[in-house]
């Protein structure tokens, strides 16, 4: 309760502005703070030209600023653009945000000086991404192609200022960014060619951390990419062919409402398959593990991927009367000889109308709670006869 109510006041104060835009500018204000003193130091390096960045010397003066120069500035800049994926609202990016910002928040407080305004800002972020969670559920190629650049750049990063540190550890050494970055991407991708080896202790550590990462990385970034791909491939084939072969005696449920959801607990409570048809772009409540397809209900094709012709029912229970009416006139033209049709009527004035579509049967909550509740009063009967006639307004053909 305590959490909903966070995310209540939150929606609220935001206002109802995209999240994921809202999430990305507050990660990019606390990469821009993390990096202020680490850009300071780069600015108090002496350079003429973009030359000047690859001279061994200024590299050197870089490097000397220890742990408040090159690890800065690869968080920074990671957080920068991990930005970019959370507003797709990609998982990968919420995931690769949140470690992000947690190595940010320690590094703020390991520090001799200490930054406790960041590392308070910083711990604010991490818990607006674990409370909104839900809201980066999509796994894009976008996302992926986003986390493998990040994740190549930085090992290169990583390992061509580790090799230009370790210059003189190497036979031959390693004095000027090209070797470095040679060493680095043959390291990495592990040929291994050794024209280049380390001579000491230090610089084989190294070089064994760059194979390893190397091998980690690509394989991830590979994973990130493809796995989208094939996911989504493998899921539309799974949920729609596999799926609907399997479909048959179940009960198809069209709709979200709170009524629908209850019917397909206590449905699943006693046993029944249940296979459940919600409407693109409408919010519900159903498990993760539900049968569900996302399509219009009204559709002849939609049920029939649902597995309609092999039903036993077809609920209609959106909260519109005329899309039950439709979603009856659709599954009599696709259903088999024992599947039935069941319609709700939302409002009493309406039930003459969804009965002129002739489900099989029809009810009103509107009209079994009135006379539930008349007949209470006036001390008559309610046997269970009494209940199904209340319940189920049975849909009658119309005279000739």
């Amino acid at each position: 309760m305590k959490l909903q109510l966070i995310r209540n006041r939150l929606a609220r104060l935001l206002g109802g502005a995209p999240l994921g835009w809202i999430l990305a500018a507050l990660v990019v204000l606390d990469g821009y703070l993390f990096l202020q003193p680490g850009l300071s130091a780069v600015r108090q390096v002496p350079v003429q030209g973009w030359r000047g960045w690859l001279a061994m010397d200024n590299l050197n003066a870089l490097l000397q600023s220890g742990v408040a120069g090159l690890p800065r500035l690869m968080l920074g800049a990671g957080l920068q653009l991990m930005a970019l994926g959370l507003i797709l609202r990609a998982r990968i990016a919420w995931a690769f945000s949140l470690l992000l910002l947690i190595a940010v928040g320690t590094f703020s407080l390991w520090q001799a000086n200490g930054h406790v305004g960041l590392a308070a800002y910083t711990l604010l972020l991490v818990c607006l991404l674990v409370v909104y969670w839900r809201q980066f559920d999509r796994s894009s190629l976008a996302a992926g192609s986003l986390f493998a650049v990040l994740s190549i750049v930085s090992l290169l990063i990583y390992a061509v200022y580790g090799s230009l540190y370790l210059g003189d550890d190497f036979q031959p050494k390693i004095h000027d960014a090209a070797t470095a970055l040679y060493f680095s991407i043959v390291s990495m991708s592990t040929v291994g060619y050794g024209d280049i080896t380390p001579q000491s202790t230090a610089a084989r550590l190294f070089s064994a951390s760059i194979i390893i990462l190397g091998i980690t990385v690509f394989a991830t970034s590979v994973s990130a990419i493809v796995g989208p791909i094939i996911g989504g491939n493998l899921k539309r084939l799974v949920k729609g062919r596999l799926s609907n072969v399997m479909r048959k005696n179940h009960i198809i449920i069209a709709g979200a409402t709170p009524l629908a959801q209850s019917v397909y607990e206590g449905l699943r409570r006693r046993g029944h398959n249940v296979t459940v048809v919600v409407p693109d772009g409408v919010q519900h409540g159903y498990p993760a593990d539900a049968d569900l397809i996302q399509g219009d209900p009204t559709d002849a094709s939609v049920l029939t991927e649902a597995g309609a012709p092999r039903a036993e029912y077809v609920l209609a229970l959106r909260d519109d009367d005329a899309e039950n009416a439709f979603i009856v006139l659709a599954a009599k033209e696709i259903a088999g000889p024992e599947t039935r049709t069941v319609a709700l009527a939302n409002t009493t004035t309406h039930l003459q109308k969804i009965k002129s579509v002739n489900p099989d049967m029809v009810f009103s909550l509107q009209l079994l709670g009135s006379e539930i509740l008349l007949r209470t009063l006036s001390g008559e009967p309610l046997d269970s006869d009494a209940i199904t006639r209340l319940f189920f307004a049975r849909s009658t053909q119309p005279s000739a």
